[in-house]
């Protein structure tokens, strides 16, 4: 059965999408902090945790395109997302570090699998209408990340860390009853050769691969230790409430960037995401005030969502092969280096993480502005079949996507 209206569809993508990366990929930065003191979880080994998601979510990422029938399956995004829900249920049953790791492990593969259905639904199925619209469905992740920030700052006077992890399942599961119904992409029709000139793009791809890459390695260490980070210097629930105020801000986000996409360059407006980002998590590292850790909180959650549409939508105007999948791949080996990269820096806190991470994104910059140099703004390819130039536009409509969490 159809949708009644594109909103209805818009609604089940954000819960799809809040599930399987506000909370199942993003409730741990709230809840790491409570395990620290209560599960007795060093900081190296809360790094390894997240590595091991970040490494699962690459597994499900490469699974989705080397099976591409995997992301029109409503079992598989059914499946997915009951098994997410079941490895937060199980994640306070055990105090060892290696079945937490592989908890973690399947939860990426699991939120993975949920975002390529989601997204491929929301491309596929709305791309005759307003891109906004899929601004606001992948706005769901920042409703996921605002929500995991509420419940575990609720549960702060009288739960523990188990208790989060228990209320984290039950949000995710309601969620899944939300968006248990929503539509996956349709199967592709036959494809129509085309013909025309192709300009290479390969100098201005190579440096936005470099710079998406680096965004996942720098974005990645704040999206995992800013709580803790706040928390170290504000004890209380400021850090659980800047993690509110990350996924407040990064709910319009989306919409926001794609808009201000349609009349300035790309590769500025990336380029001034990245250094504003930069600046919002370096602040809790020169700064402990509370100001200083709402501010940053704001900045990185109104960044980075916007990154990822940016980055992806020059991507498929460069028309390069593939674009969206590789740069998603660099993006995925970027959150897996992330917390490894910094492990050794936290036996002395979270500050000195949080200011690499701070000069990796910058140099993300660096690096993306290399794109406006000769950068192809207008690129004319001439097809000859209506079907071909509709699956171009819908590639251009897809770079929308944010792939922040993948």
């Amino acid at each position: 059965m159809r949708d009644s209206s594109p909103w209805t569809h818009v609604a089940r993508a954000a819960a799809a999408l809040a599930a399987g990366m506000g909370v199942g990929r993003f409730v741990y930065t709230p809840i790491l902090p409570l395990m620290h003191t209560g599960a007795g979880l060093s900081a190296a080994s809360g790094a390894n945790l997240a590595t091991a998601n970040y490494v699962g979510y690459l597994v499900g990422a490469v699974a989705g395109i080397l099976a591409p029938a995997l992301t029109r399956s409503r079992a598989v995004l059914r499946g997915s997302l009951l098994l997410l829900t079941g490895t937060l249920a199980a994640m306070p049953l055990t105090r060892d570090t290696a079945v937490w790791a592989l908890l973690r492990l399947a939860a990426g593969a699991a939120s993975a699998l949920v975002f390529v259905v989601a997204a491929g639904s929301l491309l596929h199925h709305l791309r005759d209408h307003p891109p906004h619209l899929s601004g606001w469905a992948f706005g769901g992740v920042g409703g996921g990340i605002a929500l995991s920030g509420v419940l575990v700052l609720a549960l702060r006077s009288f739960g523990d860390w188990r208790t989060a992890w228990w209320a984290a399942a039950a949000l995710t599961a309601l969620l899944t009853a939300a968006c248990w119904n929503l539509r996956p992409e349709a199967a592709p029709a036959a494809r129509v050769a085309g013909g025309g000139s192709r300009l290479r793009t390969h100098r201005w791809f190579g440096a936005l691969f470099v710079s998406y890459t680096l965004e996942g390695v720098g974005y990645i260490v704040a999206g995992t230790f800013l709580v803790a980070a706040i928390g170290q210097e504000a004890p209380g629930p400021v850090g659980s409430g800047a993690w509110v105020l990350v996924g407040l801000a990064a709910v319009p986000s989306s919409a926001l960037w794609a808009r201000l996409g349609r009349h300035w360059s790309r590769p500025g407006l990336l380029i001034a995401a990245l250094v504003v980002q930069a600046a919002g998590i370096a602040l809790p590292a020169l700064a402990g005030s509370t100001a200083a850790a709402y501010g940053s909180a704001v900045l990185f959650g109104g960044t980075f969502i916007g990154v990822s549409t940016l980055a992806l939508a020059t991507g498929a105007h460069l028309r390069f092969p593939r674009s969206v999948a590789l740069l998603t791949a660099g993006y995925s080996v970027g959150q897996i280096l992330g917390p490894l990269a910094v492990a050794p820096l936290l036996h002395h806190g979270y500050r000195q993480a949080l200011l690499l991470a701070a000069l990796v994104v910058l140099a993300a910059a660096a690096s993306a502005a290399v794109l406006r140099v000769g950068f192809p703004h207008h690129i004319v390819v001439r097809e000859r079949t209506e079907p071909l130039r509709r699956r171009q536009s819908s590639e251009e409509a897809g770079a929308l996507a944010p792939h922040s969490a993948d």
